[in-house]
């Protein structure tokens, strides 16, 4: 606070003995002390009051974010929300409408005509033409296959009279 040395109090002691003198000094002394010890209780008390208001205002502070919470905890019990869900889903499940057409929500003009066109008439194709098949020859002539396949051999399916044959042929097979 103040910067004041030893070499600063000894001038003023010697300045004080000079100006006041020795048979006074003592009783100057001992009021200068009373009046630096009011000072300091009178700091300390300002502090302390200060310090208190602080804490005062900080506890108004937590009382009114305690409260806060509170309050958003007591819209979160239990109770609250399982009937908010129940209702919530019983209002889903309903089927007592099921058949009405759901209604825009507000601010939403709905157009006079409905949007969906009629199904159009199923038409049945032309039947091919010579032309037709000539065209399908050149293209796939002129295009080379995409992947090779297997080529699929017809199996001789043997005659019910040639049973004997196809046994003979078998025993063979195994035989070799």
């Amino acid at each position: 606070m103040f910067d004041i040395g030893w070499s600063e109090l000894v001038v003023i002691a010697v300045v004080a003995l000079i100006a006041i003198g020795p048979k006074e000094l003592p009783g100057v002394l001992r009021m200068v002390g009373q009046w630096m010890g009011k000072a300091r209780k009178m700091a300390a008390e300002f502090q302390g009051q200060f310090q208190e208001a602080m804490r005062e205002a900080e506890m108004a502070d937590l009382k009114k974010s305690f409260d806060e919470v509170k309050e958003a905890a007591t819209g979160f019990a239990s109770g609250n929300i399982v009937t908010s869900l129940q209702k919530d889903v019983s209002s889903a499940l309903s089927i007592e409408d099921i058949d009405k057409p759901a209604e825009p929500p507000a601010g939403i003009e709905t157009p006079a005509t409905p949007a969906i066109e009629p199904p159009a008439e199923p038409t049945t194709p032309e039947a091919p033409t010579p032309q037709t098949f000539v065209e399908a020859e050149t293209h796939a002539a002129a295009t080379e296959p995409l992947a090779v396949a297997a080529e699929v051999q017809p199996v001789a399916v043997p005659h019910p009279d040639a049973v004997p044959a196809a046994v003979d042929e078998l025993k063979d097979a195994k035989a070799s």
